[in-house]
């Protein structure tokens, strides 16, 4: 009998004994092992607080500040640490109504109940100086330090960009990001994002049951230090970029200056203009959305993302094609022969220096025609294709009809247009179109768009007779000035440096010799040389420029675009290019009754634009 109760209580005691070890290998497996409880207990005691390191300040060419860091600070809450919240006294506290209140906490529940989340974000330091003595009484809620962008001048804004916060694309391609952080949308601050954004911190503290911070976890062991962003100096000059913003007030259009020699953009406009502090803090999509909205469209820039026809600025590039090809010489001479294309009165032509002072149109119809048909085929057809498969080539190498690897983001960059033989296949039918159908391009019209910043890279090579170096924005970064080799490189046009010596000296005549185009853009003492154009499109025609100064060592490339401006090129673009030259060059302007009319004057025909208006070609 004894035996059978030892054998129950044996088996009893292992019953037990299983138990227990089931027991504690569960408590095991929640604790060490299963991260969810764990975590869940973590979230219950400790709070991991993100230390935003402070974004890398922006300079101009001289060292200049215009974008620094201001101090705000997120107003965040973990929701089921939401207890006994006196909801109307936080409203009034941190000045919100009882709606905004609700929406608010049902979007961060919606989020997470455990983890935190911005409640209400970018909060000033005066506004958290009023309610800073009050947190304590409102449990779950904790303030976040971060930094805001202030620009010191209301220049550049569509250079500099704007920083806004993450959305779900940022999240998908970048682990790095959380939401509520932020990042670079736009211009500099979206394509040097990683220089500038830093590396986040991050500290660990110990919480109570009242989500009060009771010290840091581990005495700090898990904390980490922030790093902050490196600083870029840019090529921009301030004091240049203002006064060309300042010029081309009330205005549609661009302006792109060019240091020849090293490619640095010296300034960058797109006009209309805004102010780059309306897109930071809470006001900023209030903002955003009247800036989208408005027809002169502020927010585009036009310097990379309009495509115009070029006009007459596009005659220099012709000549220069048809003279490295042979099909003309420099003293080439053409009638001026209007049954052909319209032109202004003049006389004719008798060499490459003198149809670039005259900008005469049928003389550079028969350039171009000598260019297309080489006589290579006897079929006019095929001849025209063979010709303008060259004539492409060669103005792809100086730049037009591809997107320029300038160091802003390439979505916000058009590439213009250079026609091949498929574009014309598709159009008209293969081998139904020759030279006759396509003559228009001749004097940048026609099929042929460019972008701003092509047309300033097209007076840097006349300026560097017959190169370019890379257009770029940024100099170097960081502490150790470090700078992107690509934007250094060297790009050849492959043609006779004598021939852009011929070019440059039309373009010295264009603005200082009797029957040049550009009379306007004169400046005593500088040796400025330019080229005109007016470009037919819907509305009146608009009113281009492109320019280099001294005509020797050039220190400025710059090409000014006005939308819609009748009395063409001469008469709007190449006053304010000279006025801008004047300005680099001497340091300041003296033609203060000049400078008074152009800054004023508004030329632009008024938004919406609802009818073509059909004239025959005029004067460049």
């Amino acid at each position: 009998m004894s035996n059978q109760y030892e054998d129950r209580s044996r088996v009893i005691r292992i019953i037990f004994i299983v138990v227990g070890i089931l027991f504690a290998g569960r408590l095991a497996v929640l604790q060490l092992f299963n991260p969810k409880y764990r975590d869940l207990a973590a979230r219950q005691s400790l709070r991991e607080v993100t230390q935003y390191p402070a974004r890398g300040f922006i300079y101009d060419r001289h060292g200049e500040l215009l974008v620094h860091n201001e101090a705000v600070y997120d107003l965040m809450v973990i929701p089921r640490m939401v207890k006994d919240l006196d909801t109307a006294y936080f409203c009034q506290s941190v000045g919100i109504t009882r709606e905004d209140f609700d929406e608010r906490m049902e979007k961060c529940r919606k989020y997470s109940t455990f983890s935190a989340s911005i409640f209400m974000k970018q909060i000033s330091k005066e506004e958290y100086a009023q309610f800073e003595n009050k947190m304590f009484r409102f449990k779950g809620f904790y303030i976040s330090q971060r930094t805001l962008r202030i620009y010191d001048r209301p220049i550049a804004a569509q250079v500099l960009g704007y920083v806004g916060e993450v959305d779900q694309n940022d999240l998908d391609r970048d682990p790095y990001y959380k939401r509520g952080d932020y990042i670079g949308k736009s211009g500099l601050e979206k394509s040097y994002e990683e220089v500038l954004r830093g590396i986040k911190g991050k500290k660990v503290m110990h919480v109570d049951v009242h989500s009060r911070e009771i010290g840091p976890y581990q005495d700090g062991a898990l904390d980490t230090l922030p790093t902050e962003g490196c600083n870029l100096y840019t090529t921009i000059d301030a004091d240049l970029q203002q006064y060309a913003e300042e010029l081309m007030a009330n205005k549609r259009g661009c302006v792109v200056a060019i240091e020849p020699s090293t490619g640095e953009v010296l300034a960058m406009v797109s006009a209309p203009c805004y102010d780059p502090n309306l897109l930071v803090g809470r006001i900023r999509g209030e903002n955003y959305t009247k800036l989208n909205n408005d027809l002169a469209k502020p927010m585009l820039n036009r310097a990379l993302m309009g495509q115009y026809p070029p006009g007459s600025i596009f005659k220099v590039a012709q000549s220069m094609v048809a003279l490295d090809l042979g099909v003309i010489t420099p003293n080439s001479g053409f009638a001026c022969e209007k049954n052909l294309v319209g032109c202004h009165n003049h006389p004719s032509a008798r060499s490459v220096q003198e149809a670039i002072k005259m900008s005469c149109n049928p003389y550079f119809y028969q350039v171009y025609r000598r260019v297309i048909q080489q006589g290579k085929y006897k079929n006019p057809q095929k001849d025209s294709q063979y010709g303008l498969t060259v004539w492409r080539e060669y103005m792809l190498r100086f730049g037009f009809g591809q997107k320029l690897p300038i160091d802003l983001p390439r979505s916000g960059m058009s590439s213009g247009n250079i026609p091949d033989t498929a574009f014309y296949n598709r159009w008209y039918g293969k081998e139904r179109w020759s030279f006759s159908t396509i003559y228009s391009n001749s004097i940048g019209q026609g099929e042929v768009t460019v972008v701003p910043i092509q047309m300033a890279n097209l007076a840097a090579i006349v300026a560097n007779r017959g190169y370019y170096i890379t257009p770029h924005m940024v100099r170097f970064y960081g502490p150790d000035s470090t700078r992107n080799e690509e934007y250094y490189q060297r790009h050849e046009t492959g043609i006779d440096p004598k021939y852009f010596d011929i070019a440059a000296a039309g373009m010295y005549d264009v603005v200082h010799v009797a029957g040049g185009t550009a009379r306007r853009a004169r400046v005593d003492g500088l040796d400025i040389c330019g080229k005109t154009g007016t470009a037919e499109n819907y509305g009146n025609d608009h009113s281009v420029f492109i320019c280099f100064a001294p005509k020797d060592n050039p220190k400025i490339a710059m090409a000014v675009y006005v939308e819609n401006a009748q009395g063409g090129g001469g008469t709007w673009a190449a006053p304010i290019a000279g006025l801008l030259v004047e300005k680099y060059i001497n340091g300041e302007v003296k033609r203060k009754d000049i400078e008074k009319q152009y800054k004023e004057i508004n030329p632009c025909q008024k938004l919406p634009l609802t009818r073509r208006v059909k004239k025959a070609k005029k004067r460049g």
